[in-house]
């Protein structure tokens, strides 16, 4: 099914140009996996982000090595690890203090590395190697409208200032709020109360205290350090990087507040130590240090029927698509994959055929990603309900193969002919509507990662 290109002339970095012209929306890791990818598969791309500046915002996030497989391949390794996590332990602890686990953390694992660090850190390698493509950028350009023009095969945007976009595809990676959503599914699907909030933290360990006060210097004096508390319905997790030198500290606990407005707002340390009055003194002894937090509040959507529109010519990407739990340490990782593999199945498409292209990518990543999904509820449930006592690798964060060893360049070239051959052949159905490929199924169709040297 897939177009051959031998005859198409090439781009000014020999790569074959498709003539496939991509809007992606959103210069979030989603959105700039996305373009990195279609600039390397000859596709002609451009992000319209709505903010004027990419500011220094956020703390830690995780890029399991499903994802750093794929940065690895555009040469981004170096760059990234010097801006990670070094920890090659997690101590899991119950709440009193008593240790549970203590989990290798070692890496390559299945070939790759992973990269935890400053969420503006890592993403500013991903979006200053866009740059070095040569990918446009244009910021302070706020989408507000989504359409379809089937009759001339195109779709197109119109940004705050009335000025209006047309492509072959549009890539909506405009994260939790995406305008595209309801475009794209017909309804308004608002966000309910996941039950679960996160204070969290990130500051630096010298100046607030934490390398002279005996209950915390544990997070310095080693270098990198990654520790967790779980039990009473409540998981803490403390971490130290750039060899111990800044703490970070993010909490997970009950909340069934009502949101109206901003899901993220300052929050009181008071309050937070208040959850962990009775717990293993160390813990109080951390956070009472942080200068200041955030209280973010969880919230989950139902998962969508389609992330493709009616003409297949829009669709939802990452965050846009399926909003993940933190607990699952995949959402970004997943908006990565979801990228890379849009890229590809367009590739393999051809301009000719983009929504097959499209059809074809939310039937390989549908079933994967919300088994990404349900693992983050997975391992929240167990930490949630440790008792002192307990021990053992069960308590260990998942490292599963499927999930982890998955190559999603692969994938797309392993089983692209096969699902484009039935969507022609039997038509298109909503994958909430058809059996989809689980996680395991697809490592069993050859998608599984190579083995790769760094």
């Amino acid at each position: 099914m897939a177009e051959h290109q031998d005859q198409v002339p090439l781009t000014g970095d020999g790569v074959h140009d498709t003539g496939i012209d991509v809007i992606v929306v959103g210069a979030g890791f989603g959105g700039i996996a996305c373009a990195i990818e279609c600039k390397r598969k000859g596709h002609r791309v451009m992000i319209l982000e709505k903010v004027h500046e990419l500011k220094h915002l956020g703390d830690m996030l995780s890029l399991g090595v499903n994802a750093g497989r794929i940065l690895a391949k555009w040469g981004l390794h170096d760059k990234l690890w010097d801006v990670s996590v070094n920890a090659r332990e997690l101590h899991v602890h119950d709440y009193l203090g008593g240790l549970i686990q203590v989990q290798e953390l070692s890496l390559p694992l299945f070939g790759a590395f992973a990269y935890n660090g400053h969420r503006a850190l890592l993403h500013e390698v991903l979006l200053e190697h866009a740059k070095s493509l040569g990918i446009e950028i244009r910021m302070g350009h706020q989408v507000v409208e989504y359409r379809e023009d089937e009759a001339n095969r195109k779709a197109g945007v119109k940004i705050q200032t009335g000025e209006t976009f047309d492509a072959d595809v549009i890539v909506a990676a405009d994260g939790v709020k995406s305008l595209a959503r309801k475009f794209v599914i017909g309804y308004c699907d608002n966000p309910k109360p996941s039950g679960y909030a996160i204070y969290r933290a990130w500051f630096d360990a010298e100046e607030h205290g934490i390398t002279t006060d005996p209950l915390t210097d544990f997070l310095t004096i080693h270098g990198d350090q990654l520790h967790a508390w779980i039990g009473k319905d409540v998981h803490f997790i403390a971490s130290s990087s750039f060899g111990g030198k800044v703490i970070c500290f993010f909490i997970t606990h009950k909340d069934n507040t009502a949101v109206d407005g901003d899901w993220s707002s300052p929050g009181k340390i008071e309050d937070v130590l208040d959850i962990v009055k009775d717990w293993d003194p160390r813990c109080a002894a951390v956070v009472s240090k942080a200068p200041s937090c955030i209280d973010w509040k969880l919230l989950v959507h139902d998962p969508l029927p389609t992330w493709v529109s009616k003409s297949g010519r829009i669709v939802l990407i990452g965050d846009a698509a399926h909003p993940f739990l933190p607990s699952s340490m995949q959402g970004a990782s997943q908006a990565i994959e979801d990228g890379t593999t849009l890229a590809v199945t367009l590739n393999l498409a051809g301009k000719n055929s983009v929504p097959l292209g499209t059809r074809t990518w939310e039937s390989i990543r549908y079933q994967r990603v919300r088994d990404a999904q349900l693992l983050g509820g997975t391992t929240r449930n167990k930490w949630h309900g440790a008792k002192p006592g307990d021990s053992g690798k069960s308590f260990e964060l998942p490292m599963p193969e499927w999930l982890l060893a998955f190559d999603a360049e692969a994938c797309v070239y392993a089983t692209y002919d096969g699902i484009a051959q039935s969507i022609v052949e039997d038509g298109y159905r909503q994958p909430s509507r058809q059996p989809s490929l689980s996680g395991d199924e697809l490592s069993q169709r050859g998608c599984r990662g190579p083995h790769i040297g760094i």
